[in-house]
């Protein structure tokens, strides 16, 4: 059966992708995938070798065929978002940054001068690294559907792990808990949140389990650089307490962790001290319970 594991943060810096490429290096047989599309950053340590690459068509944009058009101005006295200029140089033209790509102009031009065309907004990959396979995607600079991207990831992944017959994927999910977190969470077996003990570790750790809540996902915590404050980890042990969920791992701070990074390795492949025994017994506690 095929399991899904996605490891998320609640807020960005707290060492997610970190602890991802931990499991990357001790896990076999699985795919692994980045679904922080807006700013990908998994690649930096697995290095993967891109094997394939298709464009993200994300929605549907309007082109104006400057051949058919009669300057009537229609289109810009119609348009809500102030997307249409005009200039005596260039005539009425589209302003793709004011855009909101919702074809109203296309739908009131008399002459059929504007049409709605497939926007390439990013471009998904699949790629070798020295821990297997990966499913990783970029989204273009300014973009939008961003959470249609994870998804894609997503469902090339279980495609990918279904044609190799490999029973477990591992997603490295995306900062926060807007669209693109729901799209990395809904679904999967089970969702791994990494925190920190800051006040805005704690509170962005809150929302994302509320978050995991509401999908009815089992949740399991992991709290990184413990040993900075002991005061706010007890906090953090207290509220997960309070509401059954398992915390499997306390990682304390490691200043060799920078350097492991730097030398683009992960921490079970860099000597790291304590920091390195820690996160085996994370990577095996999460997979027993996890069921592999």
């Amino acid at each position: 059966m095929l399991k899904e594991l996605t490891i998320v943060s609640g807020k960005g810096g707290t060492g997610k992708t970190t602890v991802t490429a931990a499991f990357a290096s001790l896990v076999p047989e699985k795919i692994m995938t980045d679904c922080d599309v807006d700013a990908a950053d998994l690649h930096l340590i697995l290095q993967p070798e891109i094997l394939r690459e298709e464009k993200f068509i994300g929605g549907r944009m309007p082109q104006m065929d400057k051949s058919l058009c009669t300057d009537c101005g229609l289109c810009q006295q119609e348009c809500r978002f102030a997307a249409i200029d005009y200039s005596e140089e260039r005539g009425y033209h589209i302003n793709p940054f004011a855009c909101d790509n919702c074809g109203l102009c296309a739908f009131v031009c008399p002459e059929g001068a504007i049409t709605m065309v497939d926007a390439v907004n990013g471009a998904w990959y699949i790629s070798r690294t020295p821990y297997g396979k990966m499913v990783h995607a970029k989204l273009g600079i300014g973009e939008d559907n961003s959470g249609k991207l994870v998804t894609l990831v997503r469902q090339q992944a279980k495609k990918l792990a279904e044609e190799e017959n490999l029973s477990l994927i591992i997603n490295d999910g995306p900062p926060g808990i807007g669209c693109p977190v729901t799209a990395a969470i809904t679904g999967a077996s089970m969702v791994l949140v990494v925190t920190e003990p800051t006040i805005a570790g704690i509170h962005d750790l809150e929302r994302v389990c509320e978050l995991c809540r509401h999908f009815q996902l089992p949740v399991l915590v992991c709290i990184n650089k413990y040993s900075i404050n002991l005061v706010n980890t007890q906090k953090i042990r207290q509220y997960c307490q309070e509401r059954e969920i398992p915390v499997v791992g306390e990682i304390p701070f490691e200043p060799q962790v920078n350097q492991a990074l730097v030398a683009r390795k992960s921490v079970v492949d860099f000597p790291c001290g304590q920091v390195s025994r820690v996160v085996r017994q994370l990577v095996e506690e999460v997979l027993a319970r996890l069921g592999k």
